[in-house]
Formats: C-alpha cells, structure tokens, sequence
C-alpha cells in the first residue's frame, strides 16, 4: 500500500480548518459526557449535608446515583443502534441534547433521591447516544493524516469535561453545577446546525451530490476531493445491500467487531468509570493529607495533559504502543494503591463494622488510614494519567476505524452497551466491596486486569495508524496474517 501524505504536509491544501471546526462542534457532546459523568464526585460530598434531609444517601443509595448513569447510557446505546443509520450520525448527536438538558433541569430542581437519579438517568441516556455516534462521525469525516489527533479528541473533550466538574465543585453548590452543564449542549446544538453530515453516510443514502458537497467542504475546493470521494463511494457499493446473520460468522465482520466488543468490555474493567465517579469519597477512605476535593481538582487538571499528548502523537507513534505503555502505567499504580491499602494500618470506626445499607454515608468513616499521606493522591494520578495515554482514547478510535461501514453505526451501538453495562456493575458494586472488604480488593482487581489488556493488544489489535478507512476495511477482508502497519 502506498503511504499517503497527511494534509499537514500539503501546504495547507487541504484545509483543516473547517474539518477541525465540524470535529469541534461534535466532541462538545463528549465534554458533556465527561462533566455528567463525574457529576457525584463533587455531588455527593455536598448532598450529605445539605439542608434537605431527602437529599441525604446511605451506601446502597448512593451506588444508585453514581451507576444508573451506566443504565441511561445503554438505552442511549441502544437507541443510537438505529439512529446512527436512520437519521445519520450528525443528527443522532444532536437528539442527544434533549435528555441532556432534561436532565441536568430535573437534578437541578431535585427535591429527593429519586429525582436525582431520574436526571442521572437522562444524562447518561445523552452520554451513551454521544458515545456511539461522535467517534463514528468524527473518524467518517477526518482524513487519514490527522483521524488518529482528531479521534482522540473526543477523549481529550471527555476529560476536559471531568475537569471543568472538579474546577467548578471547588466554588459552585451542587445545584448550580447542575445548571452550568446545560450550556455545552446548547452551544454544540448551535455549531452542528452549520455542519455536513458524515460523506460516508450520505452514500449509503443515495445522497451522492451531498456527500460530495460535505467532502468538498470538509477538504477544500482547491483539493483532489474527487479522488477521495470516488474510493469511498466504491468501499460504500462494496457493502451495499442487507446484513444477513450468515454475514456475521465471516471473518470481515466478525473479527473486527469481537476486537470492538472487547475493547470496550476490557477499558471498564480497569476501573476507570467508579475511580473518576468516586473520587473524593475515594481519597476520604483513604485519608489523604490534602482535602478531597481538591485532590481531585489535581487529578482532573493533570489528567488533561496525556490525553493532549498523546492526541499529538498517536499519528506518528501508532496505536499499540500507546495501549501497551498505557496499560503498564496502570497496572504499576494500581497495585501500588492496592498494596500499600492492604499493608498499612488502618483504623476502624467506633463501631468497629462497615456501614449497613441503611446507614448514612458521609465521609465514609469505615476503614480509614491512620495517617494523612500522597501516595494515594499519585496512584490516583498516575491510574488516569496511564488510561488517558491509551486506553481511554484509543479505544474509541479503533472502533471507529475497524468497524466495517456496513455495521458501523449498528455495532458502534452494540460496543457501548457492552461497555456500559460493564460499567454499571462495577460502579454498583465498587462502594460495597470497599466498605465490605477496603480500597486494597478493587484495586488489585483492577490492575490484574491490566495485564489482560497487555496480552490482549499484542495478540489481536492490528495497527491502523496512517491508514484509509477502506484499507484497514481490505485487510480484514483479505485475512492478512501481518499487521496493516507493514508495507
């Protein structure tokens, strides 16, 4: 296969201006993502003493409030199934604004537990819509030279989110954080109102003339356009016609969807979703020298500089070596966490038992360290720092390289209700493992499966960097036995 120059080396032929600006307008959904998702972070400390004695949680209440956003994000998942290829990619992250902002509205005005978790539920219905569409769209309307910073986008938007949730925790009353994140959606809403759809997607709608004004628009008029348009129009004929079940046992389709599934299954499972949900009850468990709260202004301040580091260089490094350094970061801070939880002394509260599920659950006065310490803080650091290097933006990107066009929105669907349903069982139970058995039992878990997700990249992820999307589709299809990395 010949090497294609990117558009950066092409004296600005192609103009990545209007191309960065429809990227934009998208991964706004990843940062109300990311800022919805880690809402209880900073909820939670302030719920427990709010003046409402119904805002007040136990254990079970607030493992509830922290995993039913997984619940909403497979009905989003699932809904983005058909709205990916019904009304296309664009549109369907538009919908996404509706259970946004009714959502954040309901938490806003919430009077009990049950409204809080109402708009939880909405909010992550908009997330799993989000998370099934914008990589998709994003890596549809990037050319090859830049898919891998412009993919990574959507992670390095998720995580900004995540801080900006920190940031504002650290000043505003939890009902105001709620109002804040109902601005995004309406500004992305704006934006996409002026973006062209996916070409990718307009072809497989017999909207030729479309899809050629959206590539002409997204390239440059100035570009060769026309070539580009011709080979997605011939990989798009290639798969037209209807999916039958006999499809899915063929190689083409099966590989690369069991690779999506698994990735996605496999970045949960590092325990990254309770981690950035709990967080200040986590560094209250742990009794950590600095106050919580700000700890975790720290963790989401640093986590953005990976995830831009790594945007930056994912075209030139590739994607597995990114997923193995990244999965190594984890494993070491995970297990330092989880020996050192293990090994140091704790105290127990006056009681002497753990929390029951009808107690109140304030500063998780259960086991608790006997002496304020950082180690906490930089295992925390260095768990996030290592998944937003890899895993947390890579995983993405794959799935939206290697999935065939002709599945590509319904399984894009499929690998965030997997995901998610994965991260709905370990945020449920994440809390009652820590007040049944301490931090030590997740987090060794946790970095156990890091080692998977090692063995699981050197034997079944192909590299994709540098490559078309109809070249990573042909060497599925031709069964290569070595990676599309080698020429």
């Amino acid at each position: 296969m010949a090497t294609e120059t990117t558009p950066l080396l092409q004296n600005n032929q192609i103009r990545n201006g209007r191309l960065y600006l429809a990227a934009f307008s998208a991964v706004l959904g990843s940062f109300i993502f990311g800022y919805a998702m880690v809402f209880p972070s900073a909820a939670i400390p302030q719920l427990q003493i709010d003046d409402d004695p119904n805002l007040h949680m136990n254990v079970g209440q607030i493992s509830w409030f922290g995993s039913v956003f997984a619940i909403g994000a497979i009905a989003g998942g699932l809904s983005a199934m058909v709205l990916n290829d019904k009304i296309g990619r664009k549109h369907s992250i538009m919908i996404s604004v509706i259970p946004s902002t009714a959502g954040f509205f309901v938490m806003a005005l919430a009077k009990g537990w049950l409204w809080l978790l109402l708009g939880r539920l909405f909010t992550g219905i908009a997330a799993g819509i989000t998370a099934s569409s914008i990589p998709v769209y994003v890596s549809e309307i990037s050319h090859p030279g830049v898919r891998g910073f412009l993919g990574s986008s959507s992670q390095t938007m998720t995580v900004i989110g995540g801080l900006v949730l920190y940031a504002l925790g650290l000043v505003l009353p939890w009902r105001w954080l709620a109002v804040a994140g109902e601005v995004p959606g309406l500004i992305m809403l704006f934006l996409l109102c002026f973006m062209p759809n996916s070409p990718r997607f307009l072809l497989t709608k017999d909207k030729d003339d479309e899809a050629k004004r959206a590539l002409q628009w997204l390239r440059g008029p100035d570009t060769d356009y026309e070539s580009e348009f011709q080979r997605i129009k011939h990989s798009v004929i290639s798969q037209q016609g209807g999916m039958r079940c006999s499809d899915f046992t063929k190689s083409f389709y099966l590989k690369p969807i069991l690779i999506s599934v698994f990735m996605r299954i496999l970045q949960q499972m590092t325990g990254i979703t309770p981690i950035l949900i709990y967080m200040e009850p986590i560094f209250e468990k742990t009794a950590v020298s600095l106050e919580p709260k700000v700890d975790a202004a720290i963790v989401g301040f640093v986590r953005l500089f990976p995830v831009l580091i790594a945007a930056c260089i994912m075209d030139k490094t590739g994607r597995k070596s990114l997923l193995h350094a990244s999965a190594f970061i984890m494993y070491l801070s995970m297990m330092v966490l989880g020996v050192y939880t293990h090994k140091t002394p704790c105290n127990r509260n006056v009681t002497g038992e753990a929390l029951s599920a009808k107690e109140p659950f304030g500063a998780m006065s259960g086991f608790e360290l006997s002496s304020g310490t950082l180690i906490p803080l930089m295992s925390i650091i260095f768990t996030v720092l290592g998944y937003a290097v890899g895993w947390g933006p890579i995983t993405w990107l794959l799935m939206s390289e290697i999935l065939p066009v002709k599945v590509r929105g319904i399984v894009s669907g499929v690998c965030v209700v997997a995901s998610y349903v994965t991260a709905f069982l370990l945020t449920q139970f994440f809390m009652q493992a820590v007040e049944a058995f301490g931090l030590y039992v997740p987090f060794l878990f946790f970095s156990a499966i890091c080692v998977l997700n090692i063995i699981f990249t050197a034997k079944c992820v192909p590299e994709t960097k540098g490559k078309t999307l109809e070249e990573i589709e042909n060497y599925f299809r031709n069964g290569n036995t070595v990676t599309i990395a080698e020429r």
